[in-house]
């Protein structure tokens, strides 16, 4: 069977760089490229970039300008990417929030990455990438 990841590059936007390295390790099996954006202007700005990402993995946490504010700015830059929230905080108000924001998912932290894999399975089907 074909891996449904291999190939694919995802971009980690989190303020804590080791969370960047736990992504890439628990991740590692997949063959996929993992790159890292520490600030969320860092993210907006690969994207505007043209460089191809295939799914962002995004921290609402974020200093100087929140997860919210950069799928938002994401979103306007390239609508068809697929925007997973990564949050502490689950409660239906801030889930709400983040797919107002165009985030396509949510995973609460701390990250377990059997369901991680599987939403972006999912995300991977629903957008034709797979």
């Amino acid at each position: 069977m074909k891996n449904l990841f291999e190939g694919k590059t995802i971009l980690v936007v989190d303020d804590e760089e080791y969370n960047w390295f736990l992504f890439k390790e628990s991740l590692d099996d997949l063959h996929l490229e993992v790159l890292w954006a520490g600030v969320a202007q860092k993210a907006i700005d690969k994207i505007a970039s043209g460089r191809r990402i295939d799914l962002v993995l995004m921290d609402i946490k974020l200093p100087i300008k929140d997860g919210y504010q950069a799928t938002a700015e994401i979103k306007k830059i390239n609508p068809s990417i697929p925007v997973i929230a990564q949050t502490a905080y689950s409660s239906p108000e801030e889930i709400f929030r983040c797919i107002k924001a165009g985030c396509d998912d949510y995973i609460s932290k701390p990250i377990d990455f059997t369901e991680l894999r599987i939403k972006m399975e999912k995300i991977f089907r629903k957008t034709g990438q797979a």
